[in-house]
């Protein structure tokens, strides 16, 4: 699995616009053959602050979700709703399971 957690921080005053179009853009990306998974979360100390934790089988699931319609939607839809620039660090799954691993 490759994961990648984007880290935002909205502007205050977006904060309902931004979680309706992360909303749209998470339930339309579940429906990807790539993705395993793709959560949105709230920090609990700062709800300016948000999370995307997106669960790819692939790293070329990855890609393959930035040439989608509804990112691209999202992606410019949002642009302006920033307080600072978007980040992400990406991941491997090494825990035992249904990885194909063991």
């Amino acid at each position: 699995m490759f994961i990648v957690h984007v880290f935002v921080h909205v502007k205050s005053e977006y904060i309902g616009e931004f979680k309706k179009a992360t909303l749209a853009n998470a339930e339309n990306s579940r429906k990807e053959p790539g993705i395993a998974r793709f959560d949105f979360i709230e920090q609990l100390d700062d709800p300016a602050r948000f999370v995307l934790v997106e669960v790819y089988r692939t790293p070329e699931d990855a890609a393959k979700h930035k040439e989608t319609e509804h990112y691209a939607v999202w992606r410019d839809t949002v642009a302006d709703m920033m307080a600072s620039p978007r980040t992400n660090i990406k991941f491997t799954d090494i825990s035992p399971g249904d990885n194909g691993w063991d």
